[in-house]
């Protein structure tokens, strides 16, 4: 049996953990550059907010109904996710992080010396009441299944309470006939469109299609979704975090730029970004690219977009390194005259840090270079974000989009800890 746990409303739900004044008030999270809506809590959503709108079309709808407006607080976000992850640990042998609010239990054998229903309850009401945050939690003989159980959990929390439990032939039938094909995990839209076409509506209609059309029209990944709705386990539990193939930090300017000096800053701090994710999952890129580009939707400003690749000599996860190959790609594509609205930075060809290839003609330090990043690292997480940065970040830094609505970081930075006045 599989489980699966999500956070209800995660980016929400943060908001909600540190000002209790939020709960049942609509709330909607915006984007890096508070430019469009990522997240939404129900009452917002009930008001007919869209997800991916931009801000403004939703403005009045806002202000009318009192909604609350944050920048999204990833650093919050993820120390929130981190307590929730570490607490189901706690409770099974074995866990998969799904993503930032969702993961997958292996219930395997609990059924013989447990009730999973007991179970179940006492995993819901223990992670919302030691990290606020509030959860549902499917229960199913695949991952598929427990995929289902949980969207209808969450979906009808008064009547489930944020469990639902798929261990009948009847249960099973009932949400397959009740479920769109196209919420089916590994389906989706494009899929759904085509299947439509054969009356196929919902899950159940999926289940009775035959498995050669299946493989014929839909490949092997098509075949593995059929099996699993059909009870038979084909997805196991994944424990290694994927590392990603290549990492981005890009963001569009506060205002528009044109001096070159401030956007070597922003380029810098781009850099610095990547870099430290690199280090974050223990892997270094031989590649890294810069691009810079003025802002496409204004047709009376002169137009100019550019990019440039670089192949590093040693792959890498020093912030001084990236930053020096960042920094000397964005001189070779600058050009005068231009209001430039975004650049960024993109590392690829990203190797396990213990499979870096040395080579021969190298003059860096590399342990002791490594030392420093493992340093300021530490006095960054203590301290806060940036404490410690290369000068070439600058300190005006006006190119940044200020995100007023950015909520304080509560749990990783001492300096914003919530202050109580009693009387």
């Amino acid at each position: 049996m599989f489980g699966l746990v999500d956070c209800n409303n995660f980016f929400a739900s943060c908001e909600r953990v540190f000002n209790p004044a939020l709960r049942e008030k609509p709330i909607v999270i915006l984007s890096n550059n508070d430019g469009c809506i990522i997240a939404r809590s129900d009452e917002a959503k009930a008001l007919g907010i869209r997800m991916g709108a931009p801000l403004f079309e939703s403005e009045e709808v806002i202000k009318a109904n009192q909604v609350a407006v944050y920048s999204s607080n990833y650093r919050l976000y993820g120390d929130m996710s981190n307590r929730v992850m570490n607490l189901l640990a706690g409770y099974v042998p074995e866990i998969e992080v799904y993503s930032i609010d969702e993961a997958f239990l292996h219930l395997n054998g609990f059924e013989s010396y447990c009730s999973l229903e007991e179970f179940g309850r006492k995993v819901v009401k223990q992670v919302s009441k030691s990290t606020g945050i509030p959860v549902s939690l499917g229960v199913g003989s695949t991952k598929t299944l427990a995929k289902l159980a949980n969207h209808y959990a969450k979906k009808n929390k008064k009547k489930t309470e944020g469990l639902y439990i798929l261990d009948t032939a009847e249960k099973i039938e009932f949400l397959l006939k009740n479920t769109p094909v196209e919420e089916v995990w590994g389906i989706g839209r494009r899929s759904a469109k085509f299947l439509a076409q054969y009356k196929v509506l919902t899950a159940y209609d999926f289940t009775q299609c035959t498995p050669g059309w299946i493989r014929k029209e839909m490949s092997v990944i098509g075949l593995r979704t059929w099996k699993e709705l059909l009870g038979e386990s084909c997805i196991d539990m994944d424990h290694a975090p994927a590392t990603k193939k290549s990492i981005c930090t890009s963001r569009s300017f506060g205002q528009m730029l044109t001096k070159l000096v401030d956007i070597e800053q922003a380029v810098s701090y781009y850099a610095a970004t990547c870099a430290r994710k690199l280090r974050d999952q223990s892997s270094c890129a031989a590649t890294i690219m810069v691009f810079l580009h003025t802002n496409s939707f204004r047709k009376e400003l002169p137009q100019y977009a550019q990019q440039l690749v670089i192949d590093l000599p040693v792959a890498t996860a020093d912030t001084m390194e990236l930053t020096h190959y960042a920094l000397e790609g964005l001189r070779k594509i600058f050009k005068e005259g231009y209001r430039y609205k975004k650049a960024g930075v993109i590392v690829s060809n990203i190797v396990p840090q213990s499979h870096v290839q040395g080579s021969l003609f190298d003059l860096i330090d590399r342990g002791k270079h490594t030392r420093l990043m493992q340093a300021i690292d530490a006095i960054n997480e203590r301290c806060g974000c940036d404490k410690i940065r290369l000068a070439s970040h600058g300190f005006d830094r006006h190119w940044i989009n200020r995100r007023e609505k950015l909520s304080p970081n509560y749990t990783t930075n001492l300096n914003e800890i919530i202050v109580v006045y009693a009387r």
